[in-house]
């Protein structure tokens, strides 16, 4: 069902321009059908804020749920900001404390940018910590990604994330460890996903948590978790929302990174990712690049025009499904007075049957 374009986000008229179901107020006001309302804290840094932005609208706009979406996107203040940036959340996004007034059937909490060795040395810990609290307490669910699940694991459980070897960077094949929950029913049971970071939990650390895992990758790590109800947190470790050229885009950024020198080594392609024609034309790029430097000549351009219709989107359609299935979970237990019986009825301990 529709997403509600209820401010002049240009995010609204990006997907209605890719064939997305957007409404107008008005238009929405027409309809009888239910109203849900959903956070996006979105935490990603300037470069990609409006990205990321896009993709979990776009995720949740694709959910087949009779309802409307009003999607309200919010930020931390105390995350650094460019002009840019500030202009167009001072403009489109809400504030926490409006939303609290307000509520919320649901939270997404997006990753974020670190600088420090400890998640609670960040400027964003304490406000962070203080939304994560407040939705425990509020929110039906709320929908961890990357980061935001690696705080939540230490802020709730006591459970730090571990650094990696090397950066776990590119698509990589998962398998549905646990088929009775709802969130992965008629989810493709093998599927891939990607993923970029340093730092990851293991599954004995979210089950020392009293989560229950229910996708990971072998080799590659857990992606998908539930808290302890089953329900009131999701986790992701990897990216479903990504586009297509999502981790293109960051190879470019490490690209610049190193010319910038900002890195000493030339990145890495992204596992499982590009083909091998796209791989010889980057290892062109990087010769060419390569001697250009060291000609003190003008850098070639980044050959995007031949590269972009050779990658392949192998993660969209299983990551929808899942967002359907969590959006679909959220609106059971908001309907009417279904969440409270549903609540107070299980056993803490194994709410669905998934132990």
């Amino acid at each position: 069902m529709p997403l509600v374009a209820h401010n002049q986000l240009p995010t609204f008229t990006r997907l209605l321009q890719e064939g997305g179901s957007v409404l107008t107020p008005e238009r929405a006001a027409r309809q009888d059908i239910r109203e849900m309302h959903i956070g996006l804290l979105n935490m990603m840094p300037d470069a990609a804020l409006e990205a990321t932005e896009r993709q979990f609208f776009r995720l949740v706009g694709e959910s087949n749920q009779i309802a409307q979406f009003y999607l309200h996107p919010f930020t931390l203040p105390e995350l650094p900001r460019g002009e840019k940036a500030a202009a167009h959340i001072g403009k489109y996004y809400d504030s926490f404390e409006q939303l609290k007034q307000d509520g919320l059937d649901a939270l997404i909490i997006t990753g974020a940018n670190v600088t420090q060795p400890d998640l609670a040395l960040e400027a964003f810990w304490e406000p962070l910590g203080e939304v994560i609290e407040w939705a425990w307490e509020n929110v039906t669910s709320t929908l961890c990604s990357c980061l935001a699940t690696h705080a939540v694991l230490q802020l709730r459980h006591g459970q730090k994330r571990q650094r990696l070897p090397a950066k776990r960077w590119g698509v990589f094949p998962h398998e549905v460890v646990n088929r009775h929950h709802p969130l992965v029913n008629d989810v493709n049971t093998r599927f891939d996903v990607p993923h970029s970071r340093f730092n990851e939990i293991s599954r004995t650390q979210f089950e020392a948590a009293g989560l229950h895992v229910l996708v990971e990758s072998v080799g590659n790590g857990v992606h998908l978790v539930v808290s302890g109800d089953g329900f009131r947190t999701v986790y992701f470790q990897g990216h479903p929302e990504y586009d297509t050229v999502s981790l293109l885009k960051e190879y470019k950024r490490e690209i610049s990174r190193y010319v910038d020198g900002e890195s000493k080594d030339y990145p890495p392609f992204p596992g499982n990712y590009l083909g091998v024609q796209t791989q010889a034309i980057l290892d062109e790029h990087h010769s060419r690049l390569a001697a250009a430097l060291a000609a003190g000549k003008p850098l070639p351009a980044f050959p995007d025009a031949l590269i972009s219709s050779q990658l392949h989107n192998t993660w969209h359609d299983t990551g929808e499904a899942i967002i359907n299935n969590w959006m679909g979970f959220v609106y059971q237990l908001t309907n009417s007075d279904r969440r409270k019986p549903f609540m107070e009825g299980v056993d803490p301990g194994d709410p669905l049957g998934i132990g």
